[in-house]
């Protein structure tokens, strides 16, 4: 059983990275009609909402595009940062749209990074619990479950909060390059449309893979059938 779960999640998972990347890629061969680049997108959204204290930088890495409310960095791949493709605007403007949301305190994404600490030690818990089991017989099978079934439920939690977070974004970055000219309607619009709602669908991949597994473990405990999984 555990095997077909991790196999339906792993290609659940799989699926949607596959999917964003063949639908960024078909969306980023051809120039939008403004000649804008992603680092104009971001540099004039960013003006027209008032923030000036968000820096723009280049990262490394393709789809590596991301927002740090922590130092209040805007990071675009290379790919993203000089270009000038459905595929590049609508990634730009939705890092912009998470730029939107720390500046207006939209209430999920300071949940969600209020819960990036506790996160990253339940991932840790996931990762070498099974193994600390195995090998040193310390965790008793129905304890190793229960510490389970509770990392898993605050990763599940993580993903369930990100997805208003991620949602959101995309509708701010859709509405700027529509509201602000742009993007001109008909293609150009259908491709940032499809490139980020495609990329939203490798959240929905996490939260439901993180959901399975938090039920795998949780269930026997609750219904008492047996000592639990580890």
């Amino acid at each position: 059983m555990i095997w077909i779960l991790f196999l339906g999640t792993m290609s659940v998972s799989l699926w949607a990275v596959w999917r964003v990347k063949a639908v960024y890629n078909h969306y980023n061969q051809v120039e939008v009609a403004s000649g804008l680049s992603g680092f104009d997108v971001v540099r004039e959204i960013l003006r027209k909402n008032a923030i000036d204290d968000v820096k723009i930088e280049i990262g490394e890495g393709l789809l590596g595009d991301h927002y740090d409310p922590i130092h209040k960095r805007l990071v675009l791949s290379e790919a993203n940062f000089y270009g000038c493709t459905p595929a590049a605007l609508g990634v730009a403007a939705h890092e912009c749209g998470h730029a939107i949301q720390h500046a207006v305190a939209y209430k999920p994404l300071h949940w969600r990074m209020a819960a990036v600490g506790i996160t990253t030690y339940a991932n840790h818990v996931i990762m070498f619990l099974p193994l600390l089991g195995l090998f040193t017989g310390l965790i008793t099978p129905r304890g190793g479950a229960i510490m389970m079934s509770i990392a898993w439920g605050v990763v599940m939690a993580f993903n369930l909060i990100t997805l208003p977070v991620e949602f959101d974004a995309s509708r701010r970055a859709k509405e700027a390059l529509g509201g602000f000219g742009m993007i001109a309607p008909g293609e150009e619009s259908e491709g940032v449309n499809k490139v980020l709602d495609a990329a939203a669908w490798t959240y929905v991949a996490a939260f439901i893979t993180s959901f399975v597994y938090f039920l795998w473990h949780l269930l026997p405990l609750l219904l008492g059938g047996g000592k639990g999984r580890e």
